[in-house]
C-alpha cells in the first residue's frame, strides 16, 4: 500500500467516525434512550478494553499464546483484585513484564 492510499483511508476512516457520531443526534433528536439501551452502552466502554487488554496480551501475528506480557497482565490484575492502587498495579505488571524477559520468557 503507497503512502497515499494510507492517508486516503485514514482520511476515509476519519470522515466515517464524524458521520458516524453525527447520526446519533440527528436520528435521535431530543428524544431519551430506554434505560435498557442506556444499561448497555455504559458497559460496552469496559468490554472493549478488555477485548483489547486480552488480544495484545496474547496475540502473536495470527496465533494466540501466553509469554510474558500476559505475565505481567496477570500479575498487574492480581494486584487489582487485591486492592492495590493502580499506578502501583501498572508498575508491577511493568516489573513482572520486565523480569520475565529478561529469564528469556517470550
Amino acid at each position: 500500500m503507497s503512502t497515499t492510499q494510507v492517508w486516503l483511508l485514514i482520511g476515509l476512516v476519519a470522515l466515517i467516525t464524524a458521520l458516524i457520531k453525527g447520526a446519533g443526534p440527528l436520528v435521535l433528536g431530543s428524544r431519551r434512550l430506554p434505560p435498557r439501551m442506556v444499561g448497555v452502552i455504559t458497559l460496552l466502554p469496559s468490554a472493549l478494553l478488555a477485548a483489547l487488554v486480552v488480544t495484545t496480551a496474547l496475540a502473536d501475528g495470527g496465533a494466540l499464546r501466553i509469554g510474558a506480557t500476559a505475565g505481567g497482565v496477570a500479575v498487574g490484575g492480581l494486584a487489582l483484585l487485591l486492592r492495590a492502587p493502580l499506578v502501583l498495579a501498572v508498575v508491577l505488571a511493568v516489573g513482572a513484564t520486565a523480569g520475565l524477559r529478561a529469564l528469556g520468557v517470550a
